[in-house]
């Protein structure tokens, strides 16, 4: 992996908080104007340097870099003790500036993700921090915003991420490395410079999703029928009615809009709805997804892709339903203490975790970087609250009962049992050759993605300020 790259998986967490922190509106001095990645002017105002608020440093196709954003960037690397390879006003520049290609190129590709997809991660980003700061309320009083503003001004940061490596992951998807190729790279190497191999973990886990009142969920659906009842009368919008009551914070801002998507991507019920909409002023009936329940209304179709808006609520979890869910788990994890029957059997017939049932209860994930699944997990891979669990346990031990946000950003009651650690060690080519033949492999990506960077930027329009043509960049060519 290269260092630039390490860098941008090192700040992105800092990226999203910076951004959620300096969200004002901004005074871009110069305008930029373009048409695509091929013509592109600036017309410059002459603004006294002193008044300048915020200006636009760096040009990449169409897309502006702004001071501010490189500053914000900065400030929060300082307050978290981060440390640049390099000079900070040229690397932080040159990374945004090489994940505006990548993004440039997810757009040419169309390259997608769900909104699914992103508000998982805003919310397991949200569930860190609230872990790191110790409560909610605290992060809000941090912040001086609500959780629900955090997620809709992480948003935007989220997307372009996942696009991002969405993208990386493409570009190399057909690179392969063999087990000749392993050897040879590690024979030339001193055994003080072979990879340290991270302590990794096992983990197996039984989740129980508390039950939801019928009260609540007929509360919920009399709230969609009036707003749909509003709507029809003509009272008001459906997308004014998105902006405040939907909890889908991707497309709440924009009015529960929603950009053209095909079907795959889309929940499975609620593409059965919205694909059968034909007239854009009538009102879906109520969909229930694993998200939580919606109304829908068309806005456009073209093609095999949908365009809609949709009002999202989610049916609250009273406390006495997790405290129900807690005792089941106490009640089961008692008669696998008791040898009335394993772990695994328990995870297998009596979990709600759909994810993990059918490998009896063990979790996998995606390894992005490797771009293979794995139930090896680094501590930092976990979902946080599972990790501040299994790191005071003992290989065998099962937790207590702990709440915990799953992958569909419903609360859920788990207890889990660590299966295997494997402590830090120096790795050895018997023992750990999948993680020798990574770091080729990495390599070997690190090689091609090195190279398509430097490629595109000979075929995309740069424009920097001339006082960061004299940096020391990674890539060749960004000075033109």
């Amino acid at each position: 992996m290269n260092k630039g790259y390490k860098l941008f998986l090192g700040f992105i967490f800092l990226l999203l908080m910076a951004g959620m922190t300096a969200k004002a509106d901004k005074s871009i001095m110069r305008k930029v104007v373009a048409d695509k990645d091929t013509t592109v002017q600036t017309k410059e105002y002459n603004v006294p340097e002193g008044s300048i608020v915020d200006e636009v440093i760096w040009v990449v196709g169409d897309q502006p870099i702004l001071k501010s954003d490189v500053e914000n960037m900065r400030m929060q690397a300082e307050m978290e003790g981060m440390k640049w390879n390099g000079d900070p006003d040229c690397v932080i520049p040159e990374q945004l500036a090489v994940q505006k290609l990548y993004l440039h190129q997810a757009e040419l590709d169309s390259v997608e993700v769900t909104e699914g997809e992103v508000n998982t991660r805003v919310e397991q980003q949200i569930n860190y921090m609230i872990n790191v700061i110790g409560s909610r309320e605290k992060l809000e009083e941090y912040h001086k915003k609500s959780v629900t503003q955090l997620r809709q001004e992480m948003h935007d940061e989220v997307k372009n991420h996942q696009l991002i490596e969405k993208m990386r992951q493409k570009l190399v998807e057909n690179i392969a490395v063999t087990p000749s190729d392993v050897r040879k790279y590690f024979e030339k190497l001193p055994e003080d410079s072979l990879p340290f191999v991270p302590t990794s973990v096992e983990v197996e886990i039984i989740t129980r999703q508390p039950k939801i009142a019928q009260e609540e969920v007929n509360r919920v659906k009399g709230l969609l029928r009036e707003y749909t009842d509003r709507v029809t009368k003509g009272e008001t919008s459906f997308a004014t009615l998105a902006r405040l009551y939907s909890e889908d914070p991707g497309s709440a801002r924009t009015g529960g809009e929603m950009d053209y998507v095909g079907r795959g991507m889309l929940d499975p019920a609620f593409a059965g709805v919205a694909f059968n909409l034909t007239d854009p002023k009538k009102i879906s009936k109520i969909v229930e997804t694993e998200f939580g329940y919606h109304i829908i209304q068309l806005i456009d179709k073209r093609g095999d892709k949908i365009k809609v808006r949709h009002i999202l609520l989610k049916p609250k979890v009273s406390d006495a339903a997790i405290q129900a869910a807690k005792l089941q788990l106490d009640s089961i994890t008692g008669d696998i203490r008791n040898k009335k029957f394993s772990f695994e059997e328990a995870a297998t017939f009596l979990s709600d975790d759909k994810d993990t049932k059918s490998n009896h209860g063990l979790m996998a994930y995606n390894d992005v970087q490797n771009q293979s699944m794995t139930s090896k997990f680094e501590m930092k891979n976990l979902p946080s609250e599972i990790a501040l669990v299994v790191d005071t346990m003992k290989v065998g031990e099962i937790s207590a009962p702990f709440e915990m946000v799953n992958a569909k950003g419903k609360k859920v009651v788990a207890v889990v049992k660590l299966r295997n650690r494997i402590d830090g060690h120096r790795a050895k080519i018997t023992e750990d050759y999948q993680v020798m033949q990574n770091v080729v492999l990495a390599k070997e990506r690190e090689k091609k993605l090195h190279d398509w960077v430097v490629d595109k930027i000979k075929h995309i329009y740069v424009k920097m300020s001339d006082r960061y043509k004299d940096c020391k960049f990674e890539y060749q060519g960004w000075v033109k």
